[in-house]
């Protein structure tokens, strides 16, 4: 049994798959999805993580990609995105106060899902029968909420790293601002929300330990970066600390 990392082509997180030949990086598979199986490329792994993941469970893949898969996937990608341009259309003449996100068609063109964002319930009925009248499928309306739109459209946070939630998180844990005023952080909503408008999803990375933004220690132990202590030590403000504090 070989271990794979893949990667679909519309995310940024990777997976792990069991397989039961060897596939080389840069090929691509057919692994299993809720619509009936999802393109992903196979990238580079340390031996050492595969060799820590081979007793594992880990799900199989569906089988090697093969140029109609390649050619079958590229079709539904196309007709995903006609879809998302067709649905924006009747969404705008309808005057529903909603919005759309992504557009994912099954392999078998049985099912569609079009997922979307509102303020509350929406009466989508006749948006509906549009679709369905279109694309002669079932049609599924899916209301998700901010945070799970972050995760569908990514982007990058106040670190300047990609969103975790696009990357590498699997699941949304809660967050409460307990957890920032226990490090002794700005409350300020600005500073400690992210994309999605809730609080930074990194707040829970110290949660439970004694890490460096704790506050159990004297505050005389504390380290303060700022402009007064460089300037203190002799030392040269670097150039990204003074492009910020001239703004």
């Amino acid at each position: 049994m070989y271990v794979l990392k893949v990667r679909t082509r519309d995310s940024m997180r990777s997976f792990h798959f069991s397989s039961k030949e060897e596939i080389k990086p840069g090929e691509f598979v057919v692994i299993p999805s809720e619509g009936g199986g999802h393109l992903a490329e196979v990238e580079p792994e340390s031996s050492v993580i595969k060799e820590n993941l081979r007793n594992k469970i880990l799900p199989e893949i569906l089988r090697r990609a093969n140029e109609e898969d390649m050619r079958i996937f590229e079709d539904k990608e196309k007709k995903e995105k006609e879809a998302y341009e067709f649905c924006k259309l009747k969404i705008k003449e309808r005057g529903l106060p909603m919005k759309l996100l992504k557009v994912l068609f099954f392999l078998d063109e049985q099912k569609s899902i079009f997922y979307f964002t509102a303020e509350g319930r929406i009466d989508f009925r006749d948006l509906v029968k549009d679709l369905a009248r279109k694309y002669r499928m079932r049609i599924e309306m899916r209301q998700i909420g901010v945070r799970d739109e972050t995760k569908i459209l990514g982007g990058y946070g106040i670190c300047g790293r990609p969103l975790c939630c696009f990357s590498f998180l699997k699941k949304f844990e809660p967050v409460s601002l307990q957890t920032a005023k226990d490090q002794n952080l700005n409350v300020n909503p600005t500073k400690i929300s992210g994309v999605c408008g809730r609080l930074v999803c990194c707040l829970n990375y110290e949660e439970g330990t004694i890490g460096r933004l704790y506050i159990d220690q004297d505050e005389d132990d504390l380290i303060q970066y700022d402009e007064e202590q460089i300037e203190s030590e002799g030392e040269e403000m670097p150039e990204v600390l003074k492009d910020l504090d001239d703004k």
